[in-house]
């Protein structure tokens, strides 16, 4: 699955609303270098008070990107490994309209090592001793993988995360990119046992970069309602491609504008990938 790697950056929009201020034309002095276990963590810094013009994204120094996904549902992301972090962890950097919203930190396992959730920041880690920890390997070779883990925010909660990802044997080509689809249902739950978010639906895994990408599904937030979303990928860009680390979403964002309620601001029903 997705981070909260791929409930995906949808999300993380929705959840968090408006931020104050588009972030475009990110750049590297704007970001905090902190050493965060064996890994780096990275929190945005300077939150512009205006609009900026969307722009490229810059990551932070000993780190380099590889891919950047255009995607239905009004979201880019930026992938990229850095230096000093342990083999095979990959990060992501996620924009809607308003800018630079989630960062994440997978393993090669594709295990939700951190995420950060931006506006206001918040910092979510994987705790240690998990009953059945997520493995992309046994996705591959066995067409299933089931999960029971937990996650704890800097300000002491916990969610305990079960599920499975399957291989449906699907096959799709996006973009010149062949990527296999997945069949995933995932559920959240305080420590009290009282529901934080429950999601099922569609998504895909690239085996060699060892990730998830977003999908189809349906969320429920805890409130019972349950919200149908499309984050499917569209293009893919690659270094010296134009559109390269782009920090301007394409696809999607004038249906995300119209069926904004009023007062709330465009954004996303989550999806599997971001959370």
């Amino acid at each position: 699955m997705q981070f909260p790697c791929s409930f995906h950056a949808a999300f993380l929009q929705h959840r968090i609303g408006p931020l104050g201020g588009a972030f475009g034309n990110w750049v590297s002095k704007s970001v905090l270098h902190l050493r965060a276990g064996a890994g780096l963590m990275f929190l945005a810094g300077l939150v512009p008070s205006g609009p900026v013009l969307a722009g490229t994204f810059v990551p932070p120094e000993g780190c380099t990107g590889y891919a950047t996904v255009q995607m239905k549902a009004c979201t880019v992301s930026n992938h990229y490994t850095c230096e000093g972090d342990a083999p095979g962890d990959k990060w992501r950097a996620d924009f809607g309209q308003n800018g630079l919203f989630f960062m994440s930190r997978i393993d090669r396992e594709a295990q939700w090592i951190e995420s950060i959730n931006l506006n206001p920041t918040v910092s979510e880690f994987l705790e240690p001793g998990a009953p059945d920890r997520a493995s992309f390997s046994e996705l591959l070779a066995k067409s299933e993988d089931t999960y029971n883990f937990s996650t704890k925010d800097e300000n002491g909660v916990r969610e305990t995360v079960t599920g499975f990802d399957r291989l449906t044997g699907q096959t799709v080509v996006i973009d010149g990119v062949t990527l296999q689809q997945t069949q995933f249902d995932a559920t959240a739950t305080f420590d009290d046992g009282t529901l934080s978010w429950h999601s099922a639906g569609n998504e895909f895994i690239h085996p060699e970069w060892r990730l998830f990408l977003s999908g189809r599904g349906q969320w429920d937030g805890g409130d019972g309602e349950k919200l149908p979303y499309d984050s499917t990928p569209v293009t893919f860009t690659f270094p010296g491609e134009s559109g390269f680390f782009s920090t301007r979403p394409l696809f999607g964002c004038d249906s995300m504008m119209s069926r904004a309620a009023p007062g709330t601001r465009p954004g996303f029903v989550p999806d599997k990938s971001m959370l």
